[in-house]
């Protein structure tokens, strides 16, 4: 797995949508954005994936060169897409999915915080 490239964080950083309920945190290491405890967006090697549902993604998909089906190390994510940085850096249209990506998200339930297990004595 190729590490994100400055440009890539510098994609990503430009797309972030400016709204309160979108919070900025490291996944795996990675950049990523979160609204209610749920990613709606985050680096994945030179691109940028997107918390979109799976009817959007397959029209994404179908429209844009450089937008795949997001399959980290061969398996596939269903509901998120996958759009190439070095294709769509500082475009209106990275920007709007991203905001998209933030919208769709946030309709889903809060994700459940796990209980603690119990230390072993």
């Amino acid at each position: 797995m190729d590490k994100p490239t400055e440009e890539t964080r510098q994609a990503f950083a430009g797309a972030f949508p400016d709204d309160a309920r979108a919070v900025k945190k490291k996944m795996f290491g990675m950049d990523c954005g979160t609204v209610n405890e749920q990613m709606f967006a985050g680096l994945f090697e030179q691109g940028i994936a997107l918390r979109l549902g799976e009817e959007r993604v397959q029209q994404l998909v179908a429209a844009h060169e450089g937008v795949f089906p997001f399959t980290p190390m061969g398996r596939r994510w269903q509901g998120y897409a996958h759009a190439d940085a070095a294709r769509w850096t500082g475009t209106d249209e990275l920007k709007g999915w991203v905001l998209e990506a933030l919208e769709h998200t946030a309709t889903l339930p809060p994700k459940e915080k796990k209980p603690k297990k119990a230390r072993k004595a």
